[in-house]
């Protein structure tokens, strides 16, 4: 049975930094920035080149470096929406690795030397959880918000943290927490400040859409990408008759065991040498495009909630939904406060990937079923929603005078930007600048679809189906 482990700083009254299998707490102080990305890389590494295509089973990596607001500009508040941390495979996927595995291992003869491993290999991965490189992806992430924020802090102004009501999820809020705290040396130390569950109402989970199912196109695609990698398999392990779904659970332990064991899995060099990746990583990005991203009639609504949140976050106002929010807790300002300068949200992939939708971020045709758009789009869940992966929204306050790159100068003289994993998006949508910077106002008026509760998508939701 996994054991929950608690690693408090000295300093620290909560149990912060959380990890599973065992207790771990990187060293507190004042962290540089460019040293941790460094020493992240570092550890990306041990996972090889290729890890940064391994989709929403990616441990975290920053898809570019972070790029400061123009000079003139600073920031002046923080919104962060970030997936929970690296985890174990959940219970259905664990057991379709353990069908695979167990068909792969009743070969009576395994003919071909790269599966030699195979026949000692034993499965040991726990189930849902998080594991320890989840853990410490998230307080690194906490780190470095402080570092990178640490004029929007002070006793008066602590970040005001949320998490989705799944485990995974709110350990991953009280790690950042812990490193956050970490970073300033324990002067300023946030807490969990809200738990929502996820039996209701929830702008932090994609169950609040009754009607909403998934396409089937993604498992179809599967019978397409590894048609050919099932026919290797089963060349070099006569008897084992594994089918395209078992060569598909297959690929994903090899980044659950990597990111679980912190070292690159053999089942990774297995399916690196049959060219494995440009058909996996485009059956996730058909998977999270069709099940709550663009190619899903009800899959972007439910974005809608946490967009309508953001938008009343920014400008200081009520917020204005009838959608996913729970309007008790968004009536209060103890549980919905408005007044804060660093906000930070936990969820899962499947939320995130519709709030990017409902913002309009990642604009795109609409993908193919048979996979001729491989590579041919921003779409890119490796780059989307990889562990730990999140969404910064930077509001800035620039010097009068200022005007973007475009020219278009906001009447109120406050701006923003939006960066998921570190990647300025281009926000044309709002007239952006080359710099990504669009002002608050036009911001606010661009987003019509999540103004309107999705433009009327959000009732579909609790139709009755047609006979």
């Amino acid at each position: 049975m996994t054991t929950l482990l608690c690693a408090a700083l000295a300093f620290y009254a909560f149990c912060g930094y959380v990890a599973l299998g065992r207790t771990s707490s990187p060293e507190g102080g004042i962290v540089d920035v460019e040293n941790t990305e460094s020493n992240l890389t570092s550890d990306r590494s041990v996972f090889g080149a290729d890890s940064t295509r391994w989709a929403q089973y990616a441990p975290y990596f920053p898809v570019e470096p972070y790029a400061a607001p123009p000079a003139s500009c600073e920031v002046d508040q923080v919104h962060i929406i970030q997936r929970h941390g690296a985890r174990y495979p959940t219970s259905g996927a664990a057991a379709r690795i353990q069908a695979a595995l167990a068909r792969l291992q009743t070969a009576t003869i395994l003919s071909d030397s790269s599966l030699a491993f195979v026949s000692n290999y034993t499965y040991t991965l726990g189930e849902n959880s998080l594991v320890p490189l989840g853990a410490q992806e998230s307080y690194d992430a906490g780190q470095e918000v402080y570092t990178r924020y640490p004029s929007l802090v002070d006793a008066d102004r602590l970040p005001f943290v949320r998490a989705s009501g799944s485990e995974r999820v709110e350990q991953s809020a009280t790690n950042w927490t812990a490193g956050f705290a970490a970073a300033n040396n324990g002067v300023y130390v946030p807490v969990l400040s809200l738990v929502i569950s996820e039996e209701g109402n929830d702008t932090l989970d994609d169950a609040s859409c009754p009607q909403h199912i998934s396409s089937p196109l993604p498992d179809a695609y599967i019978d397409i990408y590894a048609a050919n990698l099932t026919a290797e398999l089963n060349a070099g392990a006569p008897g084992a008759n594994l089918s395209n779904a078992d060569t598909h659970a297959l690929v994903t332990l090899c980044m659950f065991e990597s990111v679980a064991r912190q070292e690159r899995s053999a089942w990774c060099d297995l399916f690196a040498g049959l060219d494995a990746w440009d058909g996996f990583e485009y059956w996730a990005d058909l998977d999270k495009y069709y099940g709550t991203g663009y190619g899903n009639a009800l899959g972007p609504v439910q974005g809608v909630g946490y967009v309508n949140e953001l938008l009343a976050r920014l400008t200081s106002t009520p917020v204005s939904d009838s959608t996913s929010t729970n309007r008790t807790l968004d009536a209060s300002p103890a549980t919905f406060p408005l007044n804060r300068t660093v906000y930070a949200d936990f969820s899962h992939d499947n939320l995130m990937i519709p709030v990017f939708a409902a913002m309009g971020l990642f604009p795109t045709d609409p993908l193919d079923p048979a996979g001729a758009s491989i590579g041919a789009g921003v779409w890119n869940v490796s780059r989307m929603v990889p562990f730990a992966g999140r969404m910064v929204v930077e509001r800035l306050a620039c010097e009068e005078g200022y005007e973007p790159a475009d020219g278009s100068a906001d009447a109120e003289g406050r701006y923003l930007r939006v960066l998921v994993n570190q990647a300025v998006q281009p926000l044309a949508f709002c007239g952006a600048s080359a710099d990504g910077v669009c002002g608050l106002g036009a911001f606010v008026d661009s987003q019509a679809f999540a103004k309107s509760g999705g433009n009327g998508t959000w009732d579909a939701c609790f139709e009755a189906a047609a006979a």
